[in-house]
C-alpha cells in the first residue's frame, strides 16, 4: 500500500465549510485518514447572532457535553463511541472538562482552544477565513457544516439549489453568573441525589432553594417580563422542545418549571435540613477556574434588563453580576429525510455533504458525531473506498438512520414531518431478547427492568461498534 504522506500529495483537498463542533470534527477525521481538507470558517469576517470568537469550535450555548454514562445512557454511549473513533471534540472534553455531577461539561475557551491549537497545527489541515456562499464547481467534495447558524447567502444558496425551504426554530441561550456574586450563606453546593459525574464530587451546582410564594411570584413575573419581539418573518418560527425558553415552559402552567429544569428533588438544604424546597434553582460550573456558573435550563428570550430584573428575585442571586445575559437566535436546518442521500450527499448535489446542525440533529455531541460520519465517508470516496454506514444499533447509526428517513415512511408529507432530534434510545433497533432476570436471577421489575434493557441497548452497540471499525480496518488494508 502507498504511504500515507505519498497519497495525501495525489489527492485533491475536501473542503469543509464551517469550522464548529461538526466541521472541525470532520476536518480531523478526513486529515487522520491522509486526505488534505480546507477548513473555512467565515469568523472573524463575519459574526452571527450566538458567536463571539474566532476560536474553531465555540460553544455557544451550554458549556456541558451531557451526560457521560455509556452503561445506561444514549449520549454517553455516543461519548465512548466516539473516543473509540478517534474524535478530536472527545479528546479536547475530556482534557478541559470541569465538574458537572454525571455529565461532561468543559472549560468553553479551553476547549475551543484545544481544537483550534490541534487542527492548526496538523500538515494536512488548511484554515481558510472568509464567507463562503455556494460552493464553486471546482470543489468537488464539500461537507457543509455551518450549523444552525448559516450565514444567509449560503442559506439562499441551499434554498435555491434544493427548491426545499428550510425549517427554523429559535434556540435560547442562558445567563451565566460570576460565582463570587452569589451568596452561599442562602445556597449550598450539592449535585442531584449527590451524583459523581467526570472530574465531579458529587457537589458540583450551586442550588438556590425557592418557598411556594417565591417560585408562584417567579413564574407571575416571567409570564409578565418584556419579551424579544421578533421580526414579522420569525413570528412563526417554531421552538424545538429540547431547548424551550424558560418563559415558554411557564407558559404551559404553573407548575412545569418545578417538574423540569426547577424541580427539588434529591436535594437536601443544608442551611435548613428540615424545610422542603417547593422548587430549586441550579448553577453548573461553567469555566475550568470555577468563577463562572450557568443557569441551567435558564435559556430564556427576555430582554436584559428583565433578566437581570427577574433572576435577582431569586434566592441567593440578590446581588448576581452577570457575566453573559441570555439571548435568542434563529437556528435553521434541512428537510434531511428528503434532501439526503445515505452518507449525507446532497441529492440535488452529490458533491455537497452536510453535516452538524444544519442537518436537524440536536446538541453539540450529536452534531459533533454528525461531523465524524461525514469526514469519514467523504475521507473513504475521496480514497476510492467504500465505507458501510456504522451499524444502526449504534448511537452513531441510530443518528445516521434518523437524519437519512430510514425510519420514515412518508418523507414526501413535508418540512414539517421532520423535527430536530437528541440521540436517544427511541432511535435505536429493538434488543431481540430484552432482560427479565437480574444476576441473581431474581425478576426484573420497574426501574431495574428499564435500567437492565439500556445496559443491554449499550453493550450491543459497543460489540457493534468494535465490529463495525475491525471490518473497516481490514477494508483499509
Amino acid at each position: 500500500m502507498t504511504s500515507q504522506g505519498t497519497t495525501s500529495q495525489r489527492l485533491q483537498a475536501i473542503h469543509i465549510v464551517g469550522g464548529g463542533l461538526a466541521g472541525s470534527e470532520a476536518a480531523w477525521q478526513i486529515a487522520a485518514a491522509g486526505v488534505p481538507v480546507v477548513l473555512h470558517e467565515m469568523r472573524p469576517a463575519r459574526l452571527t447572532e450566538a458567536h463571539r470568537t474566532d476560536g474553531l469550535a465555540e460553544l455557544v450555548c451550554s458549556n456541558s457535553l451531557r451526560s457521560d454514562d455509556h452503561e445506561t445512557n444514549a449520549v454517553g454511549l455516543l461519548h465512548e463511541e466516539m473516543r473509540r473513533l478517534g474524535s478530536l471534540v472527545m479528546r479536547a472534553a475530556d482534557a478541559n472538562q470541569v465538574p458537572a455531577g454525571g455529565a461532561l461539561a468543559v472549560d468553553r475557551d479551553g476547549f475551543s482552544a484545544a481544537i483550534t491549537s490541534a487542527l492548526a497545527a496538523h500538515p494536512l489541515i488548511e484554515i481558510a477565513r472568509g464567507e463562503v456562499a455556494l460552493p464553486p464547481a471546482d470543489w468537488n467534495s464539500v461537507i457543509v457544516a455551518t450549523g444552525p447558524l448559516t450565514s444567509p447567502a449560503l442559506a439562499q444558496a441551499v434554498g435555491s439549489l434544493t427548491g426545499e425551504n428550510s425549517l427554523a426554530f429559535f434556540d435560547a441561550i442562558a445567563p451565566i453568573v460570576h460565582r463570587d456574586s452569589i451568596d452561599m450563606d442562602v445556597a449550598w453546593f450539592q449535585s442531584r441525589y449527590d451524583k459523581a459525574g467526570p472530574g465531579g464530587s458529587g457537589a458540583d451546582y450551586i442550588n438556590c432553594p425557592m418557598d411556594r410564594a417565591q417560585y408562584e411570584a417567579f413564574v407571575a413575573a416571567l409570564l409578565a417580563g418584556e419579551k424579544t419581539s421578533f421580526h414579522d418573518w420569525e413570528k412563526t418560527t417554531p421552538y424545538f422542545d429540547g431547548c424551550l425558553p424558560i418563559e415558554v415552559m411557564a407558559e404551559r402552567g404553573t407548575e412545569t418549571l418545578r417538574h423540569g429544569p426547577m424541580k427539588p428533588f434529591g436535594l437536601t438544604n443544608p442551611h435548613d435540613p428540615q424545610t422542603k424546597a417547593y422548587a430549586i434553582v441550579q448553577l453548573r460550573q461553567d469555566n475550568k477556574l470555577g468563577t463562572l456558573f450557568n443557569m441551567v435550563g435558564f435559556q430564556t428570550k427576555l430582554k436584559h434588563g428583565e433578566q437581570t430584573r427577574i433572576f435577582r428575585t431569586i434566592p441567593g442571586l440578590e446581588r448576581a453580576e452577570f457575566a453573559r445575559l441570555g439571548g435568542l437566535h434563529r437556528n435553521t436546518f434541512l428537510n434531511s429525510p428528503k434532501l439526503l442521500d445515505g452518507t449525507l450527499r446532497l441529492k440535488a448535489m452529490p458533491r455537497l455533504r452536510f453535516a452538524g446542525q444544519i442537518t436537524g440533529c440536536e446538541g453539540y455531541v450529536e452534531s459533533a458525531a454528525v461531523g465524524l460520519m461525514a469526514g469519514r465517508f467523504a475521507a473513504a470516496e475521496r480514497r476510492g473506498e467504500t465505507l458501510s454506514p456504522p451499524p444502526a444499533t449504534t448511537a452513531h447509526g441510530a443518528l445516521l438512520a434518523y437524519i437519512t428517513g430510514d425510519h420514515v415512511d412518508t418523507i414526501d408529507a413535508g418540512p414539517r414531518s421532520y423535527q430536530p432530534m437528541n440521540v436517544n434510545f427511541g432511535l435505536f433497533p429493538p434488543l431481540a431478547s430484552v432482560p427479565t432476570k437480574a444476576a441473581d436471577g431474581t425478576r426484573l421489575r420497574g426501574p431495574a427492568k428499564t435500567v437492565a434493557k439500556k445496559r443491554a441497548l449499550c453493550a450491543r452497540a459497543l460489540a457493534d461498534l468494535d465490529h463495525w471499525t475491525g471490518t473497516v480496518r481490514v477494508a483499509a488494508e
